[in-house]
């Protein structure tokens, strides 16, 4: 993730995270800037949705899934999870709010002193819901949408899924939630990010973050509709004003998600924008490391394997119910946790050839991978041109 509204507003600071330590123990604001870095756990404790989405990782249905976890081996994985140091584990599914235990589970993970985020379409959340995830202490609800009604329905696959998302929205909101938008970003909706702006602001939202698509499950299937470089990086320039625009003492947040392009095109952009400020946000680009998976996101399904990250299921680092997960993701002798945090010098292409590796490290695996059947290949989302990544002398 890139906090864009924290480093061009200067929310955060070098100092900031130094206060700190640099630890992963520090406030959530500068978890990304951590050292010591522990994995954020992504578990999706249920593959079974109630919609249809057209790019979900995850290929979830409206049925039945065999052999999840279950509750006491949640418990059990949870204990684990916390003992290891793991300070946010996001509950995600399919729909998360399908699972009948779900708010025991995000109970016990507050329980043991993580964090809980619930990532949710926002359909299912009714005034009990919210009131329960208030009790329980959850950080934050991030509720998916893809852009205004028709839009948002036929991305998801059910009519009315977009009142019934801003329903779930509100209600959280009238909770005290910290609440967010999450949107994928696509042809088949990018238009219409600046509507998801003005409705960012106009229910006062507290964060929004943006997604590129990701060529994982379903998808994969639509990767054809992925930006072409020139329309990334116009939108993402155009996301990048728009938070600059913002009134001073403005609270909230933006992020976006799996393109680490976008970190060094921010440190191009800051160069331009805010001269005087672009050295220390490259201290803070650098910091934050780029993509993490492997390293500072894992991913447990709902079967109990882990993965890098949320989009890699198709690559198996072991199952919770065979070996903790803290055994798992410390084994030295695995050959993808191998690969993932040793990635830069077996990266090829213009990716192995980056002056920004140090900051973007080599994007998102499973796209490159998709893309061109080589897990060292290069991830075509890339949108830098060749001069912009060329070494200088």
């Amino acid at each position: 993730m890139l906090s864009v509204s924290a480093l061009i507003r200067r929310n955060v600071t070098p100092g900031d995270v130094l206060r700190y330590g640099r630890s992963s123990r520090a406030p959530s604001a500068l978890l990304h800037f951590a050292e010591d870095k522990k994995p954020v756990v992504v578990w999706n404790v249920t593959q079974r949705c109630n919609l249809h989405c057209i790019h979900c990782y995850a290929s979830s249905r409206d049925r039945e899934y065999p052999n999840e976890l279950t509750t006491e081996e949640g418990f059990a994985l949870l204990q684990d999870l916390a003992a290891f140091g793991v300070p946010v584990v996001l509950f995600s599914g399919g729909e998360p709010l399908l699972r009948p235990d779900l708010f025991t589970l995000m109970r016990r993970a507050r329980e043991l002193g993580m964090r809980a985020v619930l990532s949710t379409n926002g359909t299912r959340i009714e005034a009990s819901e919210a009131r329960e995830l208030r009790e329980i202490g959850v950080s934050y609800v991030g509720v998916s949408l893809d852009g205004l009604g028709p839009t948002h329905d036929s991305i998801r696959g059910a009519s009315g899924a977009f009142s019934a998302a801003l329903r779930g929205i509100k209600t959280c909101q009238a909770e005290g939630l910290k609440v967010g938008l999450r949107v994928t970003v696509h042809r088949k909706n990018a238009a219409e990010l600046p509507d998801l702006m003005r409705l960012m602001t106009e229910e006062r939202i507290d964060r929004m973050c943006v997604y590129h698509l990701a060529y994982a499950g379903r998808g994969a299937k639509i990767s054809g509709f992925d930006l072409g470089a020139d329309e990334t990086r116009s939108l993402v320039n155009d996301v990048f004003d728009w938070v600059a625009s913002w009134p001073e003492g403005d609270p909230r947040e933006l992020l976006t998600v799996d393109n680490h392009a976008d970190a060094p095109f921010l440190y191009l952009w800051m160069q331009e924008h805010q001269p005087g400020r672009a050295e220390e946000v490259a201290q803070m680009l650098r910091w934050n490391g780029g993509n993490q998976s492997g390293i500072a996101i894992a991913c447990v399904d709902p079967q109990g394997n882990v993965h890098p990250d949320q989009f890699s299921w198709h690559q198996d680092l072991g199952n919770v119910r065979e070996r903790p997960f803290s055994e798992i993701w410390t084994a030295r002798d695995h050959p993808l946790l191998s690969f993932y945090r040793d990635r830069a010098v077996r990266l090829q292409g213009r990716c192995g050839n980056c002056r920004f590796l140090e900051w973007c490290n080599g994007n998102l695996r499973v796209r490159a991978e998709s893309a061109t059947g080589d897990i060292a290949g290069d991830d075509p989302a890339c949108y830098l041109t060749d001069e912009e990544i060329a070494v200088r002398a």
